[in-house]
């Protein structure tokens, strides 16, 4: 059994004890074993961090690390499949690549979970996952390979086919493919149940219908990418007529409905806001959203949308809205527990507290609110993969252990 002890740190655990001056954190085999003062150990390492900010490792919701990749051509960016407009089948666990630097930017500034998503070309574009960000082989890294659909719209889907002369050119067009997809989806679903009732053969075996039944039975969720306040509109009248569960991606004009939202109670991800207003949909753009959805007690995550925003400035995004009226606590629950719940692996990351895993970040002070303060350590799984000194050297040698 091995055992680790992280000794005399502030502790924002993000879970039920709050904050904790001068704690420690016992791990035992990669797993959050005791929290407390005053923990001793006969054997195994111990990390003094006195007056160190210790946190769960940071989660980003949203983004596209190892699908867009960060130093190569635009030409070989894998994140979408601009052929057709409704690809539910496929997975973005199969066009990751875990070198991409952006899971090394992740894990050397603390941020330790992400989720990675299909982009927004496509109505319909794939399989969402989750995903540590440390490691050389997706299958260890994941989480969770199918974490929800993703489905865009708005402009994306619009500008990629529209211009092409192919379907959808208008909103309309992408709100009645949506409709249209998920009514086959649920004919799909009903001649299956009622061939095995009725005990005849099932219907022909369609690939895209499949992956959407997962989406039909309220299993995972839709995870739709809305900007403009009248696309988030239509997301949820659709959410609605399919009784879907649904999570709503950007939701760039939110803080104009922030009332009507509260009353619908979907959970949001908001970003990236560290971006320019590269188009029409983003000309709202404002770090003040934050603010305004979660004092009225909608659960948000802030997201980088990575590569759009580096990976690396999750935290700093989570102290711009601090800067416009968010709560520095909750900004902090914005990049940890709130995103563990809106991804449903809170129950093994996002907070510490006993019998989570053993993800942690260690910062010389309080990353949202010091732009100085540096990443002292990393762990992931229990496993420390950064470490400011001989970081190169503790790499090497925590990878031969996974």
């Amino acid at each position: 059994m091995s055992k680790m002890l992280i000794k005399n740190g502030t502790l924002y655990t993000m879970g039920e004890k709050g904050i904790v001056e001068k704690g420690d954190i016992l791990i035992e085999d990669g797993i959050i074993k005791e929290i407390g003062e005053n923990i001793e150990i006969e054997e195994g390492d111990v990390f003094d961090v006195s007056g160190a900010f210790v946190m769960p490792g940071m989660i980003d919701a949203h983004c596209h690390v190892g699908l867009s990749e960060e130093g190569i051509s635009k030409s070989v960016d894998d994140s979408n499949e601009m052929n057709d407009p409704v690809t539910p089948q496929l997975r973005v666990i199969d066009g990751i690549n875990p070198l991409d630097m952006g899971f090394r930017d992740a894990y050397q500034n603390g941020i330790t979970t992400l989720g990675i998503a299909p982009g927004s070309a496509n109505i319909v574009a794939g399989q969402f996952a989750v995903m540590k960000t440390f490691g050389n082989r997706v299958d260890y890294m994941a989480i969770d390979e199918k974490n929800g659909i993703k489905v865009s719209l708005g402009e994306n889907p619009i500008s990629v086919y529209g211009k092409s002369g192919k379907t959808p050119a208008t909103r309309m067009a992408v709100a009645a493919i949506l409709r249209e997809t998920l009514l086959k989806a649920e004919e799909y679903m009903d001649l299956k149940s009622r061939a095995l009732d009725e005990d005849r053969d099932e219907p022909s075996f369609d690939m895209k219908y499949e992956a959407m039944l997962d989406v039909i039975d309220g299993s995972i969720p839709l995870r739709i990418h809305v900007h403009r306040s009248d696309d988030i509109f239509t997301a949820i009248r659709i959410a609605r007529e399919f009784n879907l569960d649904i999570v709503l991606e950007h939701c760039t004009e939110g803080h104009f409905i922030a009332d009507q939202l509260a009353e619908e109670g979907y959970p949001v991800v908001l970003g990236p806001g560290l971006t320019d207003k590269s188009k029409y949909e983003l000309r709202n753009l404002s770090f003040k959203t934050p603010a305004e959805l979660v004092k009225r007690g909608i659960k948000v995550a802030i997201m980088t949308d990575a590569p759009e925003v580096p990976i690396k400035y999750l935290p700093i995004c989570a102290g711009l809205a601090v800067k416009e009226g968010l709560d520095e606590y909750e900004a902090l629950k914005c990049i940890t527990i709130n995103p563990a719940e809106i991804l449903r692996v809170d129950d093994r990351v996002g907070s510490l507290e006993v019998g989570k895993e053993a993800d942690i970040a260690v910062f010389s002070g309080n990353p949202i609110r010091d732009i100085y303060s540096k990443n002292i350590l990393t762990m992931i799984n229990g496993v420390i993969v950064h470490i400011m000194a001989q970081k190169e050297e503790v790499q090497d040698e925590q990878a031969d252990k996974q």
